[in-house]
């Protein structure tokens, strides 16, 4: 069950994209640099990786030991590739963020080496 504290986060979730970086406040922006240090870090640590490419290893070796061509064996096949699928979208989802606080820090930059500063 939904608690109403994982509704309001989620309803005041921030949605960070190239466009809505410039008109973000400085706090905005701080957070946006938090996460992406957080995911930054998280793609840097060893163990994670390893965890993330033993689970989709794992999952490959699930599939490869169906051998049957049944529908319940097919639907079984999709649903580790969905798996499979949905932890490189969270790779992905970490990059991003990485992406977003490095052109943030790049804007924040740029505006602090302007000569009018």
């Amino acid at each position: 069950m939904l608690t109403q504290e994982t509704i309001d986060a989620f309803n005041n979730r921030m949605t960070v994209d190239l466009n809505s970086i410039k008109k973000m406040t400085p706090a905005q922006l701080d957070k946006v640099k938090s996460q992406g240090s957080q995911a930054e870090a998280l793609l840097a640590n060893r163990e994670f990786a390893l965890f993330v490419h033993q689970f989709k290893f794992e999952r490959m070796d699930l599939i490869s030991e169906i051998t049957g061509h049944t529908e319940d064996d097919d639907k079984l096949r999709i649903a580790f590739v969905n798996q499979i699928a949905g932890v490189d979208e969270f790779v992905k989802s970490l990059r991003r963020a990485a992406y977003f606080k490095d052109r943030v820090v790049s804007q924040q930059n740029k505006g602090s080496d302007s000569p009018n500063s």
